[in-house]
């Protein structure tokens, strides 16, 4: 275990399975939808045939993938270029920009998930340069604290990059949403009511290469919190999804054009169980480093989540209790940014009894 912290190493029931060709336990897997959105570009076309396309794969993965997208490639490959300039940058000009335990954007290397290290440095920002938080986890403190992107000096282009990439995806975040809204026998714009005060933000991931990725997770297995996540990555691979049916973990191709979309756990909650939000994980290799771009669309501060009226009845009572979407962000923060004593907020903790 040459190079391997014990803080990386996961438990034996959680430890990737090594890859063989042939192997049951490593499907790499075609069955996770691929969805075409160049309809999108006909304002008159009929949207049904796509909408149940999302849903059906809403509802059965919690994941798929879009081409067509719309978001400029020739941008997407200016950002991956700027944010790899940076990774490569000394460790000690990269933490000038490191987080904290009060402003969760920036630098950092020492991301947990469940309690355990990943292995990975990242650096986030929000969509929004200045954004409200609650200032604490506790429920009854209402204090709120606005807090700021911190940005790099060099690569010299990469805060004007940056973003205007987030724009780009943002816009294709809502347009996605929309789709998901209608799919569901909804309004389109029934959500949009929710990101006033958005908490949205971006992720840039480097998985350096693993002395043993038979031990340790590029990001352990976990769901998204927030509404929706839009991905982008290269082409090395290592995204691994729970397939909803029997939990088997589906190793999903790398599309570098495409763009990989999945439902969080607010989506999850707003239409009671309906639509999926997925575990999923990121197996790390030997040899080659792999690059990640995944877009969180969070609502605002304020907003209480739980299942809407809509998906309501007496056969069908509400599955969760109703939470607060900037504590359970606040609480959800602390845990990634160190290892607790005790376990990670999950949705979970709100089941209805």
């Amino acid at each position: 275990m040459v190079g391997l912290d014990e803080a990386f190493i996961q438990a034996p029931e959680h430890r990737p399975k090594a890859h063989h060709k042939h192997s049951d336990d490593y499907i790499l897997s075609k069955e996770i939808p691929t969805i075409d959105l160049s309809s999108l570009q006909d304002p008159h076309s009929d949207k049904t045939a796509l909408t149940t396309e999302i849903a059906e794969a809403c509802m059965r993965w919690g994941f798929f993938q879009v081409t067509n997208h719309g978001l400029s490639l020739d941008l997407k490959r200016r950002v991956e270029k700027t944010v790899a300039e940076f990774f490569s940058l000394p460790l000690e000009e990269k933490r000038r920009v490191k987080r904290d335990e009060v402003n969760p954007m920036g630098y950092h290397d020492g991301e947990h998930t469940k309690n355990v290290r990943d292995w990975k440095e990242i650096f986030d920002f929000f969509l929004q340069d200045s954004t409200t938080v609650p200032a604490s986890t506790v429920p009854e403190d209402t204090e709120l604290r606005k807090l700021t992107n911190p940005w790099p000096q060099n690569p010299s282009d990469f805060r004007e990059v940056c973003q205007e990439y987030a724009r780009e995806v943002e816009k294709l975040a809502f347009k996605l949403l929309e789709l998901i809204s209608i799919s569901l026998g909804l309004p389109g714009d029934r959500f949009t009511g929710y990101f006033n005060d958005q908490t949205s933000f971006l992720r840039f991931n480097r998985y350096p290469p693993c002395p043993n990725p038979e031990l340790a997770l590029g990001v352990g297995r976990h769901t998204d919190a927030g509404v929706i996540t839009v991905l982008a990555q290269d082409n090395v691979g290592g995204l691994q999804v729970s397939r909803r049916s029997d939990g088997q973990w589906i190793s999903v191709k790398p599309n570098p054009d495409a763009f990989i979309i999945n439902i969080g756990n607010c989506m999850q909650v707003w239409t009671n169980d309906k639509y999926w939000s997925a575990e999923h994980r990121v197996v790390v290799n030997t040899s080659k480093e792999r690059f990640s771009m995944p877009f969180f669309l969070f609502p605002s501060h304020e907003v209480n989540i739980e299942p809407l009226e809509e998906f309501i009845s007496e056969d069908n009572p509400p599955c969760y209790k109703k939470y607060n979407w900037g504590k359970f962000f606040a609480a959800r923060n602390r845990s990634d940014y160190k290892k607790l004593q005790s376990e990670s907020i999950q949705i979970d903790h709100f089941k209805a009894a």
